[in-house]
């Protein structure tokens, strides 16, 4: 410390001799001027005091030291706050009122005792308020280090007990506890959404529990290299019919939607069918499937293998044509179920001539051996055709 301020040594030691007192009236004015200390939440009294004092004896003996800062009280400080979940702009606050009235009580024992001029002390204050940021700083890093650690257990506690919640693994009672944590009801309105990730751990649908949220849609995510899933609890079973259009404005690849359901144990039932939802739409296609949509689509999904045998079954030799010829012919047929059966309105959408188009379905009876007027071969073509589509390596 220069000699010229040398001073200053006997009145930072008349304030360490009443440290208790200071500590006390330092409490007090942050108390008061700060509002978020005033209740006792989410910061104790009794935890505020001793913040005070140890910080108060700290940054006293900074200031006749020439060693450098001893940052261990504010580091302290910043932690407890993050800890106690004190907003940091507050604690910020509350610091540099701290640091204020220690240089108001300086700047009065100097007047009282005449032992130092009004020129030290104007020098002596670029030290003080040097230190002044050199422990709020100390003190904001502690406590923004401690909320992302904070941050990043609570996140890590969450992907756990969503885990759990997906797999079924929770009893009655920790079932509670865990839709307490995840902020889920037991029992209302839930839909499960199982979205395909676009690239390798790269979510399907960014920011949405932000904005499920503001349609009052409760909801618990978990990221895996795969996939993007989640639990969502409805306010009202209606607002349902609007979540397909909520998801596919959003959606980057495939997303599946289980059938509301009334409990939160039913949750690894749901994820399972969501999946099989997933799975009704082709590969690379960015669209929502509800699992009420397409039944046919979800037992293809449900057995692949065995949906693939009843394709081959019944298409028979047409998979066999060469790759142009067979499509040529699954498009017709394609085309003429989605025309409800109509030559000439699937000629349309086709470019081609009514009776190309009854042509090349007789090729199609031909081939199959199942006649478009007997309706189990219909429905066993409609089948195969959907497989075909969904499955396209056997297209």
């Amino acid at each position: 410390m220069p000699s010229d301020i040398s001073g200053i040594d006997a009145l930072v030691t008349a304030l360490l001799g009443e440290l208790d007192d200071l500590a006390d009236a330092v409490t007090r004015r942050i108390r008061h001027e700060v509002v978020l200390y005033q209740a006792g939440d989410p910061v104790p009294a009794g935890s505020l005091r001793q913040s005070v004092r140890d910080n108060a004896e700290l940054i006293l003996r900074q200031f006749v030291s020439d060693t450098a800062p001893d940052l261990s009280a504010p580091w302290a400080t910043g932690r407890e706050r993050a800890q106690q979940g004190a907003p940091l702009p507050e604690v910020v606050r509350a610091y540099r009122v701290g640091f204020a009235h220690l240089w108001d009580a300086l700047v009065a024992k100097a007047r009282a005792s005449s032992s130092v001029d009004d020129r030290v002390l104007v020098d002596f204050a670029a030290t003080v308020w040097r230190l002044v940021g050199t422990y709020t700083d100390a003190m904001a890093d502690a406590y923004r280090d401690t909320a992302s650690q904070i941050m990043l257990e609570r996140e890590h506690e969450r992907s756990m007990l969503v885990e759990a919640l997906f797999t079924g693994v929770l009893a009655q009672d920790t079932l509670w506890e865990a839709a307490q944590t995840l902020g889920l009801p037991v029992e209302g309105c839930f839909v499960v959404v199982a979205a395909e990730n676009p690239e390798l751990g790269r979510r399907s649908l960014v920011g949405i529990e932000s904005r499920l949220r503001s349609d009052g849609i409760r909801s618990a995510w978990r990221l895996s290299p795969e996939e993007h899933i989640g639990v969502l609890a409805l306010p009202y079973p209606s607002l349902g019919e609007r979540l397909p259009d909520l998801l596919r404005g959003r959606a980057t690849a495939r997303i599946g939607l289980s059938p509301a359901y009334p409990h939160l144990r039913e949750t690894p039932r749901a994820l399972r069918l969501a999946r099989l939802a997933l799975g009704t739409l082709p590969p690379g296609r960015a669209d929502v499937a509800p699992w009420d949509d397409a039944p046919v689509a979800v037992l293809i999904a449900a057995a692949p293998g065995e949906a693939e045998r009843v394709a081959s079954t019944v298409f028979g030799p047409l998979l066999d044509l060469p790759p142009a010829d067979r499509k040529v012919l699954v498009d017709t047929l394609d085309a003429w179920f989605a025309c409800a059966g109509s030559a000439a309105e699937a000629g349309k959408r086709l470019y081609c001539h009514p009776n190309t188009v009854r042509y090349r379905l007789r090729r199609v009876e031909e081939l199959t051996g199942r006649g478009l007027g007997d309706p189990r071969a219909v429905a066993e073509l409609a089948t195969a055709l959907q497989v075909v589509r969904l499955l396209p390596a056997r297209e």
